[in-house]
C-alpha cells in the first residue's frame, strides 16, 4: 500500500487526489495532510482518511490542537519527519517550492501540481531528485499527458510538443474590451475551478507560459519547439508530433483526477471509475494564440530564451501583479505592462543553490511592487 502526503489538501488538487485515494483505498493510506488557512475542511478530510496527526495549516495558527505543525517552516518537519513513499504539492505559487525540494531531499517521489517549482527551479530540483534516486510525476493536466506520450516513444524521434489551453474567460473577447476586464470576469473560466491566482492566470494565458517553461525543463525540450494551441473543448490535453510527421494526442475528459491518478499509480496505468469520453458526435476544435490579447505568453518565451534567472523574475512578477489586481491597485492590462518591465532589467546570475533562487525571488518582487506604484502614480 503506498503512503502518501497531501499538500493543499483542501484545494482543487487536494480534494481531487483526496477523491481518487477514496475509491482506490486499497492501494493507498494518506499519512499526511496540509492545508493553508481551511482548518475545518483539513480536519474533516483527517477524519474521513483516518490520518492520525501529521496535519499543517500553514498559514494561520490552528485552533485545533490536533494540528501539531502550524508555520511554513513546521510544514517543512511536518514533511521530513512524516514516512510516506509519494508527495502530492498542491501548493499554489512559489510558497511550493521549498516543500517540493524538503520532499525529494527526504526520500519522498513527488507528484507535483506546482509548477513554479520547476519554473524557479528546474535544474536544481532536477538535479535533487536524481541524486536521491527520487521521481518528479507532472500532476498538470498538459504535461501528465505529454509525460504518458513520451512514455512510448524514443526522445529523439519527438520533434514538437503541442500544449494545448482553453483560452480562458476571454478568447473570443475584442481586443478594445481588454481595458474594461474586472476581476469577477477574469475568475469565470469556461472549463475548470480553479483558485483566483490561476484563474486569472488562465485569463492572461501566464499559466500556460509556465507551463511552457515547464515543458522545457521537465522533458529537456528546446523551447522553440513547444508551441500553444487554443482548445475550447479542452478535451485534447498535450500533442507530441514525431520526425515522420505524425502526431499523437492525449485525449480525455476535462477531469483533474486522471492526471493524479496517473501520478499516484506510476508506472502503473489502472481503471479509472470518472467517466470516458465518448467522441461520437464530439467537436475538436483549434486555433492559434492571438500575441495582441495575450502577450503574457509570449512573455514567457523570452524570459526562457533568456534563461539565468529571467524565469523567476517572470513567475514573481507576474505573482506580485496578480495580487496587486486582486486587491484593486491596477487594471487588468497594466499585469503584462508590468511583466514586461521587469523583463527589461537585469537578471542574468545564475542561480546555484535554492537560497540564491528564493532571494532572487524576493529581489524581483520588490521591483514589482515599485513597478505597481509607478502604474498606479500614472493612472
Amino acid at each position: 500500500m503506498k503512503k502518501v502526503i497531501i499538500l493543499g489538501a483542501t484545494g482543487s488538487i487536494g480534494r481531487n487526489a483526496l477523491d481518487v485515494i477514496r475509491k482506490n483505498r486499497d492501494a493507498f493510506t494518506v499519512t499526511g495532510l496540509s492545508a493553508h488557512t481551511g482548518e475545518a475542511a483539513l480536519l474533516e478530510a483527517a477524519d474521513e482518511f483516518q490520518v492520525p496527526g501529521a496535519l499543517a495549516l500553514s498559514g494561520k495558527a490552528p485552533d485545533s490542537d490536533r494540528i501539531v505543525f502550524s508555520g511554513r517552516e513546521a510544514l517543512l518537519r511536518m514533511i521530513r519527519e512524516t514516512e510516506a513513499d509519494l508527495l502530492v504539492n498542491g501548493i499554489a505559487g512559489s510558497p511550493g517550492l521549498l516543500p517540493s525540494v524538503e520532499a525529494l531531499s527526504s526520500g519522498k517521489d513527488l507528484a507535483l501540481a506546482n509548477k513554479e517549482t520547476i519554473v524557479m527551479a528546474g535544474p536544481l530540483i532536477k538535479d535533487l531528485a536524481s541524486k536521491n534516486g527520487r521521481l518528479i510525476l507532472p500532476v498538470d493536466s498538459e504535461h501528465s499527458a505529454v509525460f504518458q506520450l513520451l512514455r512510448n516513444k524514443n526522445p529523439s524521434e519527438v520533434t514538437e510538443i503541442l500544449l494545448t489551453a482553453s483560452g480562458g474567460p476571454f478568447r473570443d473577447k475584442p481586443l478594445q474590451e481588454f481595458k474594461d476586464i474586472t476581476l469577477a470576469d477574469a475568475l469565470k473560466h469556461p472549463t475548470w475551478s480553479m483558485g483566483r491566482k490561476i484563474s486569472i492566470d488562465s485569463a492572461t494565458m501566464a499559466n500556460k507560459g509556465l507551463e511552457v517553461i515547464e515543458a522545457h525543463e521537465l522533458f529537456n525540450f528546446p523551447g522553440q519547439r513547444i508551441k500553444v494551441l487554443i482548445h475550447p473543448e479542452s478535451r485534447v490535453h498535450s500533442i507530441i508530433r514525431t520526425a515522420d510527421g505524425e502526431m499523437y494526442a492525449q485525449i480525455s475528459n476535462p477531469d483533474m483526477r486522471i492526471p493524479i491518478q496517473n501520478a499516484l499509480t506510476f508506472p502503473h496505468i489502472i481503471f479509472s471509475s470518472f467517466g470516458h469520453l465518448d467522441l461520437a458526435d464530439t467537436s475538436l476544435s483549434f486555433f492559434s494564440v492571438d500575441k495582441e490579447k495575450f502577450p503574457l505568453l509570449f512573455l514567457a518565451y523570452q524570459a526562457m530564451n533568456m534563461g539565468k534567472s529571467y524565469k523567476i523574475a517572470y513567475n514573481a512578477a507576474n505573482e506580485a501583479a496578480v495580487g496587486a489586481f486582486i486587491d484593486g491597485r491596477i487594471g487588468f492590462l497594466s499585469i503584462h505592462r508590468i511583466v514586461a518591465e521587469i523583463l527589461e532589467l537585469n537578471w542574468s546570475m545564475e542561480p546555484s543553490n535554492f537560497d540564491e533562487v528564493l532571494a532572487t525571488d524576493s529581489e524581483v518582487r520588490s521591483a514589482a511592487e515599485q513597478k505597481i506604484k509607478e502604474q498606479r502614480e500614472r493612472c
